[in-house]
């Protein structure tokens, strides 16, 4: 079978779709499969695993092993010849060596790692993005640089005009390093990098799975340097060192795109430095991949088709809340609909609706921009924060008048947002007539497969839990390789689904308090926060600290235990 004909049979292309790629390689002389994937008929995290099954090879997610691979096996292939042709050496057992490849039909890339090496080649296909980024972490360790940078180092300081700090942070060692801590970063899963100066020393942590770690941090010398080699790549002015500034640039690795979003902010030992680390590249999972219990996502699924009304998710900064709505839109998308969102910031672009990102600076803020949504024929509408009375009663009204509107806030729980919307200067009267339903949710740390046992617990302890099972096995993780000795890989979010019905209309209607509407709602079959971590939990996929961690109801069950 042909790769065209492949493609089509497992669903991947359309025929009209494989005959103007046809046409395209008659011009160009590309292969088929770089064709479609550039015409944005395949991504390219569907293409890599077909390329493996069509060439039935195995399919290696290299994320997971290249921290265990030992260093005599990498150094088996010169990074020189890793980089140049996207390779990377996974094992070797007798004289074969197995070599995961971005591309398995490069008969090139073989051959000259098995000229190099003297090694029968067993092929594996990865990810291109994935090798490039086990390439740069085993190739090229942030120590390296440090050590390169004190070689030439005088020590820095704070009256360094620009034009002295601009040259230094274009020394290579610097370069090299800031480069190599955004890839270390993105290779460990991180979320944020932390770059604190204190007295006598910078301290480096990253945020991975919620939780920040100590990572080795360069010395105190070089730390004005990396910021204003930050600044200079976001566009700040290297300059301005007592007022904070906001930038974001772009990072390339292999074919995956990382947005980092830089925050400068003064403190009296020197600029703070946190850098959000967005993969842009990343394909959206569906609803039923975020956490939701198998009831809960029917309730959401119901109310995410109605045709007008306003839909809230709320949690604190960092529970999952923007993840959410990119999932929801991206399952109810329709030629047929014209969906706008208004954002701040725009976290991810997405192909299939219009986005927009706020900029208070020039007075486009959140109520400036939903009013003129509103003339650009909107369907579905996402407001990235309800922030004041104006911007709610303007998304309110929009949800009276036809449109579906999607937003976040900020409340404990669902119950709480009803309540928030009033305090703000809501009409109780408007609010019952819009709103349909409102996501609560946190994010928990599931458990490493890998490394995941048996986890005694006193009955004492489930009691005041409200778990009354006797003969429950709960889990941990000791701790591996895999999950960076950590015992978490990854995470899910604990979710409740409050549904405006009559009855709740009618308390809000009254300005009853959240707690009366937590009371009905769950009186109704609402399932809390707690209750969801309490389902995780038998489930195997979390632990009791990582519910605590996240819950307050939790916390006050089990105080005193």
């Amino acid at each position: 079978m042909k790769i065209g004909e492949a493609l089509l049979a497992e669903g991947l292309i359309t025929p009209e779709q494989l005959e103007l790629a046809l046409g395209q390689q008659k011009t160009s002389n590309e292969r088929l499969g770089d064709i479609v994937v550039k015409m944005g008929f395949v991504r390219s995290w569907q293409m890599t695993p077909f390329i493996a099954r069509f060439f039935q090879l195995p399919f290696l997610n290299i994320k997971d092993v290249y921290r265990q691979i030992p260093p005599e096996v990498i150094g088996l292939v010169p990074e020189e010849l890793a980089r140049r042709f996207t390779v990377f050496p996974v094992s070797i057992e007798g004289d074969v060596l197995t070599l995961a490849m971005s591309d398995a039909s490069d008969i090139v890339a073989e051959d000259a790692v098995r000229k190099k090496t003297g090694l029968k080649i067993n092929r594996t296909v990865a990810y291109e993005g994935d090798i490039m980024g086990a390439i740069e972490y085993c190739y090229s360790q942030l120590q390296e640089h440090v050590n390169k940078f004190i070689g030439e180092d005088v020590p820095l300081r704070l009256e360094d005009t620009s034009e002295n700090l601009y040259l230094r942070a274009n020394d290579p060692p610097v370069v090299k390093y800031v480069h190599q801590l955004i890839i270390q970063a993105f290779n460990e899963d991180a979320s944020d990098i932390h770059m604190q100066p204190k007295q006598d020393r910078v301290e480096l942590r990253l945020r991975i799975d919620s939780v920040l770690t100590d990572s080795p941090s360069p010395p105190k010398s070089m730390f004005p340097s990396i910021v204003t080699r930050l600044k200079i790549i976001a566009g700040l002015d290297i300059a301005e060192r007592r007022l904070p500034q906001d930038g974001r640039f772009k990072i390339q690795i292999g074919v995956q795109e990382i947005d980092v979003r830089l925050s400068c902010f003064p403190t009296i030992y020197g600029e703070s430095v946190v850098m959000r680390l967005l993969n842009t590249s990343n394909p959206l999972s569906g609803l039923d991949k975020l956490g939701f219990a198998p009831d809960d996502l029917a309730k959401y699924r119901s109310i995410i088709r109605r045709p007008y009304g306003i839909i809230l998710v709320t949690g604190p900064t960092g529970s999952g809340k923007t993840t959410t709505l990119y999932t929801t839109l991206n399952e109810i998308r329709s030629q047929e609909k014209n969906t706008v969102t208004l954002e701040d910031p725009v976290e991810y672009r997405l192909e299939f609706m219009q986005q927009t990102q706020v900029n208070p600076a020039i007075g486009f803020d959140f109520a400036r921009g939903l009013r003129s949504i509103l003339r650009q024929d909107p369907d579905i509408i996402m407001v990235g924060e309800i922030r004041d009375r104006e911007t709610a009663e303007i998304a309110i009204h929009a949800a009276l008048t036809g449109h579906l509107v999607f937003a976040t806030l900020h409340t404990n729980d669902a119950a709480g947002a009803p309540v928030r919307l009033i305090n703000m200067g809501v009409e109780p009267f408007l609010l019952s007539s819009s709103l349909v339903g409102v996501l609560a949710q946190r994010l928990v740390r599931c458990i490493c497969p890998d490394c995941r046992e048996e986890q005694h617990v006193t009955g004492n302890v489930l009691a005041r839990l409200g778990i009354v099972q006797k003969d429950l096995v709960l889990y941990h993780g000791k701790g591996c390789p895999r999950c960076m000795n950590r015992g978490y890989k990854g995470r899910l979010a604990i979710i409740e689904t409050l549904l405006i019905n009559d009855d709740i209309r009618n308390l809000i209607n009254a300005r009853a308090s959240s707690e009366e509407i937590g009371r009905l709602a769950k009186a109704q079959g609402m399932r809390t926060l707690s209750e969801g971590g309490i389902d995780k939990l038998k489930a195997g996929i979390t632990t009791i600290d990582d519910i605590l961690r996240v819950t307050r109801e939790f916390e006050e069950a089990i105080n005193g235990v």
